[in-house]
């Protein structure tokens, strides 16, 4: 997984809640699209009916094309857990959501591949759109995690919160199984202890 330090870019305001994951990766049974997380972004919003481009669409928008922070509304990410929904964001270079919440077990899947999901209270979820609705796409907004902070036009910058664990997390680069990885000094002293104090467990059998 990347590590993740900064992003500086366009920021899209899709102000809606509640925005399902079957919304955000649909399922269209297209081949050549289950490869394309690209294209699959918002697939069914981006086209009317007849497969035309919807032009009112934010993320259509020649401004919002080559967004980079998506800004959106509360409860983002509900329903299914698919990946597909964090992996066609980062497709399109979208490394940071801001949020007013995010379901559960999709901001866990954007820590898992290096997507920040940034929590903001509705004090500061309210000034921060007013500033990205006022830019229009015209000037990018830097998010850093390091010091984390969002800056950008219109205004001072907008410190954020986030668990230590997942900081770390996405400073580094890590999985779970990388997390684990940094306990490994301690994970093969325990063995040691454990095989010096109770040897029959390490000469059990299994006679299933």
């Amino acid at each position: 997984m990347q590590p993740f330090t900064n992003h500086t870019g366009i920021a899209v305001p899709l102000l809606t809640n509640d925005i399902n994951t079957d919304q955000i990766a649909p399922n269209l049974h297209a081949g050549a699209l289950k490869e394309d997380y690209k294209g699959m972004l918002f697939a069914r919003a981006r086209r009317r009916a007849d497969g035309s481009e919807d032009a009112d669409f934010v993320l259509n928008k020649p401004q919002f094309r080559q967004s980079g922070i998506l800004v959106t509304g509360h409860n983002f990410g509900a329903g299914s857990s698919r990946e597909s929904a964090v992996w066609s964001m980062l497709a399109n270079n979208i490394r940071v959501i801001v949020a007013r919440s995010f379901a559960d077990i999709y901001r866990e899947n954007c820590l898992q591949n290096g997507l920040l999901p940034v929590v903001l209270d509705d004090k500061a979820a309210d000034a921060f759109t007013t500033r990205v609705v006022a830019v229009n796409g015209e000037a990018p907004f830097t998010v850093d995690l390091v010091t984390q902070r969002i800056s950008g036009p219109g205004g001072p910058d907008i410190t954020f919160e986030i668990a230590a664990a997942d900081r770390t997390r996405l400073l580094e680069g890590l999985d779970d199984i990388g997390l684990t990885l940094k306990q490994m000094d301690d994970i093969v002293n325990w063995e040691r202890r454990a095989a010096k104090a109770q040897p029959w467990l390490q000469q059990t059998q299994d006679g299933r």
